[in-house]
This record gives structure tokens, C-alpha cells and sequence, in this order.
């Protein structure tokens, strides 16, 4: 898949979104990508991570195991494990921290990536690859659908994408008086209690 039909299927799904949102990193911008809407279709969701999983094989060679944060990487990371053909498992939050719970483990030598959905700041996947250093196995990189940052977030593992997008992200204090004139809406799950 081109970058171009990635974004196809985010449009089609009605999954780009203009307004004024409220991201979970607590930036702002105008440009929402409620990638749920992508995920409630089989179909493509199995397009865009069948295409996510060939990247990661290019870039990183074999998984054994990709883990993904909860909540929203839970879909991509299965999904892209399945045409990795390796266990897909997730960290949750425990006491505020990422963590591997449900009896999930990480054996000695496993070959793991990171599969995110979408990266802005880079603050999920940094906090989900420092839970995933407190357990053995060797850390590849890291993979997502959408890089919202243009490639600036430094996860300190190689990162592949789908998409690089330089999407602007504002902090409250530094709303444009467009973006400021919009009623702010918060979509994201960063503060899902587990």
C-alpha cells in the first residue's frame, strides 16, 4: 500500500477529522484520526496491517512477538501479528505504568517490535518500550500505522510507518485563534482506567 491508500482508507472510513481535538499526548490540533473507524471493518483493517506486517518484515526480518499498548494498539497489534505469524500480546496501565499483566510473558532470545496505530509525540510507545525492557527478549523497533509527527518522535528504536505525516499539534497555551475558536473535543483513551 502507498501512503496515499493508507489515507484512503482512513477517508473512507469517515476516520479524518477536522475540528478542534484534544490529543492524548494533551496537544491540540485540528486534524483528529479516529482510527476505530478503521478498525470496525475486518476488511480493512486486515488491508492496512497486512501492509503494516511487510513493512516490519523488510525493516526487521522475523517476530517473535509484537506487543502493543492498550487500548488502541490492541486491534493493529493483533492484527499485524497474524501476517507476521507470531503471538500478538499488550501492556496496560497498572499504577500509571505500562506493564505486561494477564500472565503474558516474554521468553529469553524473543525477537519482539512494537506495534503502535498512530504516533504524535511518541509518549505511549517510549512508556511501552521501557515496560518491555524490564523482561528478556531483544527489542527490533517499533511500527504504526500513521506517524503524525513527520518522523520527529524519538521512540530511541528504529520506527516504520505506514504514513509520515507532519500534522501541527499545539500546546494549550499556543492555540492559533482559528484552532482556539472551536469547541475542544477530548477522543482518545489515554485515561481509561484499567
Amino acid at each position: 500500500m502507498t501512503p496515499n491508500d493508507v489515507l484512503d482508507e482512513f477517508r473512507s472510513a469517515g476516520a479524518l477529522l477536522e475540528g478542534h481535538f484534544i490529543l492524548s499526548s494533551g496537544l491540540h490540533s485540528p486534524v483528529f484520526l479516529q482510527k476505530m473507524f478503521v478498525f470496525q471493518d475486518p476488511v480493512r483493517t486486515e488491508r492496512v496491517c497486512r501492509a503494516l506486517a511487510e513493512k516490519i518484515r523488510e525493516a526487521f526480518g522475523s517476530v517473535d512477538y509484537v506487543v502493543s499498548p492498550a487500548v488502541g494498539g490492541i486491534v493493529p497489534g493483533y492484527e499485524t501479528a497474524r501476517h507476521l505469524g507470531c503471538k500478538a500480546i499488550f501492556v496496560e496501565r497498572e499504577n500509571g505504568a505500562f506493564a505486561l499483566r494477564r500472565g503474558f510473558t516474554i521468553p529469553e532470545g524473543a525477537r519482539v517490535v512494537m506495534v503502535e496505530d498512530i504516533v504524535t509525540t511518541g509518549l505511549s510507545s517510549r512508556e511501552c518500550l521501557a515496560s518491555l525492557r524490564e523482561h528478556p527478549g531483544t527489542i527490533l523497533g517499533a511500527a504504526c500505522l500513521i506517524d503524525r509527527s513527520g518522523g520527529k518522535a524519538d521512540l530511541g528504536v528504529p520506527l516504520v510507518s505506514l504514513v509520515q505525516l507532519d500534522i501541527p499539534a499545539y500546546a494549550p497555551d499556543q492555540l492559533p485563534p482559528d484552532l482556539a475558536a472551536l469547541p475542544a473535543v477530548k477522543p482518545g483513551s489515554r485515561n481509561l482506567k484499567s
